[in-house]
């Protein structure tokens, strides 16, 4: 029978010395990258100066904003104001600034630091801070080595400026897409709860708590994203309220897959749809007819589809739509396709079957897991 058997004094999987060093200068830049994602304020440089100081090398590692000292670690904590005053020449020079013999001299006893490198921190073609690497001797290859880190702090910021960017883009799309929620649905749904006021007081009641729960969730809920089952919930407050409304000239029908009831998704990503399905193909068919939502498990994806037995739709109308043409009376169309494709790859956007006369079947595709992408 075959084995395995450890040479005596191996380390199996760990390499060489060279090997463990690079893992371990990969790991220590990991550390400070999580850091740096939150941006150049106190709270992520205050932990990623010392990870910094550990590639370095050196004793000591400061980091300014263009203003401002924002951390510092290591030793000689009194080179503190010397630190901000080179990190200011830097960035006003805008390249790297060495300090000139004898600058950060003191008489405190034991005092190890004589020399000092501040190399500029660029964000998106500007000059954003410094880092500054503190030190006993000058060297070709600290200069060097801080510039590199400098460079590779700079790209860190430039991601965490480019998530920070993508967070208060999608922001301005969903308060866009709440925007677009028809004003008219509000008036109809207040105008039907009213009708039940006087013939039937439980249901205008029953009524009104939906529509308090649709309005929280539509126009107050914070975040990026949400569960599929919120979603639903919020689609179901919706449709009670539009059934108020239309009474039997709209039917629904919901076959949810519990499995897939935790999957998260874009917030008001399947709500859109359902407005949409409601408003353009059945409240202009004469005599109604019917909205059935599907969500179904297949293996790493979650498949949800809204379907409605309405007049149907001029594909090129929906091509123009999904391509965002704004003369056009669709509800978010084009930005829920954008937001599907942004959280998870090109692969998943909006998938439209729809002929006039013929009804309208739209699908959406969810990876169940995707990174990033979290309540």
């Amino acid at each position: 029978m075959a084995g395995w058997r450890r040479r005596p004094g191996g380390r199996r999987g760990l390499g060489n010395e060279a090997d463990r060093a690079t893992f371990r200068t990969l790991h220590t830049a990991s550390l400070a990258s999580a850091a740096l994602r939150a941006g150049l304020d106190e709270t992520g440089v205050d932990t990623s100066v010392k990870h910094l100081r550990a590639l370095l090398g050196t004793p000591a590692v400061a980091m300014t904003n263009t203003e401002r000292l924002l951390g510092h670690v290591g030793l000689d904590d009194h080179h503190r104001e010397g630190a901000t005053a080179l990190a200011h020449r830097a960035i006003a020079a805008g390249t790297t600034v060495v300090s000139a013999a004898g600058e950060l001299d003191c008489e405190i006893p034991g005092c190890v630091i004589r020399h000092a490198v501040a190399t500029p921190l660029v964000i998106e073609d500007r000059v954003a801070g410094c880092l500054v690497a503190l030190t006993g001797q000058p060297s070709a290859s600290l200069l060097r080595a801080t510039e590199e880190v400098a460079a590779w702090v700079s790209s860190q910021l430039d991601l965490a400026e480019l998530d920070a960017s993508r967070h208060r883009l999608v922001q301005a799309e969903v308060r866009a897409l709440r925007a677009q929620i028809s004003p008219h649905f509000l008036y109809n749904a207040l105008n039907a709860i009213a009708s039940f006021v006087r013939t039937d007081p439980d249901r205008a009641r029953e009524l009104l708590l939906e529509f308090a729960d649709f309005t929280r969730y539509s126009f107050q809920r914070t975040g990026e994203y949400t569960t599929l089952d919120e979603e639903l919930r919020s689609i179901e407050r919706y449709l009670v309220l539009e059934q108020a409304r239309f009474g039997d000239r709209l039917g629904v029908t919901l076959r949810i897959a519990p499995e897939v009831l935790g999957v998260t998704i874009p917030v008001l990503s399947l709500q859109p749809l359902v407005e949409n399905a409601v408003r353009h193909g059945i409240a202009e068919k004469p005599g109604g007819g019917r909205v059935t939502i599907l969500a179904e498990d297949l293996d790493q994806e979650a498949i949800i589809t809204i379907e409605d037995d309405g007049v149907g739709e001029d594909p090129d109308r929906v091509r123009r739509a999904l391509a965002g043409d704004e003369s056009l009376d669709s509800i978010g169309l084009s930005n829920v396709d954008a937001r599907l494709r942004s959280a998870y790859g090109e692969d998943y956007g909006l998938v439209v079957e729809t002929a006039l006369g013929a009804g309208t079947k739209v699908t959406v595709r969810v990876p169940k897991f995707a990174p990033g992408v979290r309540p």
